[in-house]
């Protein structure tokens, strides 16, 4: 391929709603929802 790239997607676990162990992904009425995803890169 002439140009390369790749992706990092910060998401939740997949089938958390199915799966106990999981955190869950679910907001009720009145909740507040906030995320941070960090990517440090370093290159020499």
């Amino acid at each position: 391929a002439h140009w390369g790239g790749f992706t990092l997607e910060a998401q939740h676990y997949p089938d958390s709603p199915n799966q106990p162990h999981f955190p869950t992904t679910v907001l009720s009425p009145g909740e507040a929802y906030s995320q941070t995803t960090v990517y440090k890169f370093r290159a020499n």
